[in-house]
């Protein structure tokens, strides 16, 4: 009987570190994607920011400098 206790107290506990272990992977896993996921959208922020900076910078420049107007074409006869 005691022989019998002891083997079904080291499978529990074989059982429970298993189970601590598949939990710590787990949570290093999702600690990874979300750290990854916050980097992109840091990342995404920051190029929209330098876009929107970029297309201000391009809408003042053609106020300020308007392309010149066509000559048209004269009719040939």
């Amino acid at each position: 009987m005691a022989d019998g206790n002891q083997t079904l107290m080291a499978k529990a506990e074989a059982r429970f570190v298993d189970k601590q272990k598949k939990t710590a992977e787990r949570n290093r896993a999702t600690a990874e994607y979300v750290s990854e996921a916050r980097a992109r959208e840091i990342k995404t922020a920051k190029l929209r920011e330098l876009r929107l900076a970029k297309e201000e910078a391009d809408r003042i420049a053609a106020a300020q400098n308007p392309p010149p107007a066509k000559k048209r074409a004269a009719k040939k006869a």
